[in-house]
């Protein structure tokens, strides 16, 4: 790091500071603090979606996934249809129910037993896994690149830690939503064009596109987008069963990214801005997962090293890290470091934020009704505050939390989560006749399984099953026919549980499934849509299966 690279990183924080300062000024509600006053224009709501999705364990993670398994991943990455999805079919009875969280609607459409299930797991989960993992990543670049500014690449790492943890708290305590959001603004224009110059630098070192297609064709298999049912880890079939379930819940469902959905100014702003930021996520591809595809042909042709792990094999989580350091010049380093930061702490303050809202709104403000609105956004910054702790505490065992790949460790716990959410949103919008019995016994059930599998796939993996017997047969069983396997029996028991029950009353249902729209929601719903946003729908779907047509066939 030069001294222009210091300059461009302390400009980045200044802004930083400047917006978070602004958005303090407008947070004396709850609405204010959780939901930015609910007047966002779809820009910012389609940009705080991509950035709150590409964190920094993303970038590492993703291109790590590229440098060893080529385009696997990239199915994953493919989810704008999903997010039109968000748009058009989700999204409109999110935000005319007027609720701040994805438990909440659900406590509407069902009961208050299925609302304190998805909150409880919700918080749980994301202070152990996507804060952890997503900290590990943005040590890691700070290891990579300041290995001797604070004495050894290891104080670095914690350094890098703490630092990113501490300001990102500060800012999302401070401003709440709306300093996340229109932060997020601008860092995704700083990643997007940060992210760019390692894929151009990177073809330029190796040759072009010519010779990546090239080297990576002598290992045509591992680099594929498609592989064979035998495959040990990819299977086509397991990814096209896990990969919708696990995009609906995360782009649908999850209260991380519906969130700013729910900030929009209208609903035509809130769809607005999911095409747009399905229109965005269609980059990753390109600006994350090629660039670790860029990065194994560097190393193979000995441009760049890429440091191994400790059997010797690539380590792909160093990948991304290393072409930085190696290839861009003084003054686009800052820029791609700043870009990496931004990633990291976005989805940081979205993790802060939304875990401040469930625990207010959902768990709070249920056992407290009578706090005013000034207590309600005092025990909201007090809840942020000890997300941030939290994350800091659990910083000594990131390093055994990441394992292997990043990315596809995220995307095995995902898979395992995932399932009953998607099965009883999915249900319990397009089925007036499920009920709160079935959805929560769909829920527990779900979740016990799921974490079953998960912690027997643990111990497997540690080799405590040996190479023989039932324990190991599970264990061992790959996580994507596991979570279509969950989703079926998650189905089951949803389905099952509702018809063995009373049916819910009309009153129950009114306006939250498609057969009990009243005529003033048809209405609109449709006044909210047009032409452009037609077009602009068409447009992404044109764009992906462009994506999938070309990498289907570029190494044949």
């Amino acid at each position: 790091m030069t001294s222009i690279d210091w300059i461009i990183l302390a400009a980045y924080f200044v802004l930083l500071a400047t917006i978070a300062w602004r958005s303090s000024r407008h947070t004396s509600t709850t609405t204010d603090y959780f939901l930015a006053g609910r007047n966002l224009p779809w820009f910012v709501v389609g940009c705080s979606l991509l950035a709150s999705n590409i964190g920094s364990e993303h970038i590492v993670g993703l291109a790590g996934n590229g440098a060893s398994s080529g385009m696997a991943m990239a199915h994953w990455e493919l989810h704008a249809w999903i997010m039109l999805m968000l748009g058009w079919v989700f999204v409109p009875f999110y935000y005319r129910s007027g609720v701040f969280t994805m438990p909440e609607f659900l406590e509407r459409r069902f009961d208050s037993r299925s609302r304190w299930t998805l909150s409880i797991v919700s918080l749980v989960a994301y202070v152990f896994t996507k804060v952890s993992v997503t900290v590990y990543a943005g040590a890691v670049v700070f290891m990579t690149l300041l290995p001797d500014t604070f004495g050894s690449p290891e104080n670095a790492f914690w350094v890098g830690a703490f630092t990113t943890v501490v300001l990102t708290g500060i800012y999302t305590v401070i401003g709440g939503l709306r300093a996340v959001v229109y932060t997020e603004v601008a860092q995704t224009g700083l990643l997007l064009f940060g992210s760019v110059f390692i894929t151009l630098f990177g073809l330029q070192q190796l040759g072009g596109w010519g010779e990546l297609k090239l080297v990576l064709g002598e290992n045509a298999d591992r680099f594929a987008l498609w592989r064979p049912l035998s495959d040990p880890d990819f299977p086509w079939l397991g990814v096209m069963i896990a990969s919708p379930v696990i995009g609906i819940w995360y782009w649908c469902t999850d209260q991380y990214i519906v969130q700013r959905t729910l900030a929009a100014k209208s609903l035509k702003e809130a769809r607005r801005g999911a095409i747009f930021g399905g229109f965005l996520k269609v980059l990753p591809v390109f600006i994350f997962l090629v660039p670790g595809m860029i990065g194994f042909a560097l190393h193979s042709k000995g441009i760049i090293t890429i440091p191994a792990k400790a059997d010797g094999t690539m380590n792909g989580d160093m990948v991304f890290p290393t072409m930085v350091a190696e290839l861009l010049p003084a003054g686009l380093r800052g820029i791609v470091v700043a870009g990496l930061l931004s990633a990291l702490m976005s989805s940081l303050a979205s993790l802060f934020n939304s875990c401040a809202t469930l625990f207010t709104v959902d768990i709070y403000q249920k056992l407290r009704p009578e706090k005013s609105e000034k207590e309600l956004v005092r025990v909201g910054r007090f809840a942020t505050g000890f997300v941030v702790v939290a994350g800091i505490i659990w910083i000594p065992v990131m390093k055994l939390v990441s394992g292997g790949g990043l990315y596809q460790y995220l995307q095995s716990v995902q898979g395992y989560l995932a399932p009953p959410i998607t099965a009883v949103f999915l249900l319990g919008l397009f089925c007036r006749r499920i009920n709160a019995t079935g959805a929560f016994a769909g829920l527990a059930i779900g979740f016990v399984l799921g974490m079953i599998k998960l912690t027997l796939q643990a111990l497997d993996g540690a080799g405590q099953f040996g190479d023989s017997g039932l324990l190991h047969a599970i264990g061992s069983y790959n996580f994507l026919y596991a979570s279509g396997w969950l989703l079926m029996i998650s189905v089951i028991v949803v389905v099952t549980g509702s018809l063995l029950t009373p049916p819910p009353t009309e009153e129950q249902t009114r306006g939250l499934t498609y057969s009990s729209i009243t005529p003033e929601q048809a209405a609109e719903n449709r006044a909210s849509w047009g032409g452009a946003e037609v077009w602009a729908t068409g447009v992404v779907l044109a764009l992906v299966i462009g994506i999938y047509i070309y990498f289907s066939f570029w190494l044949s």
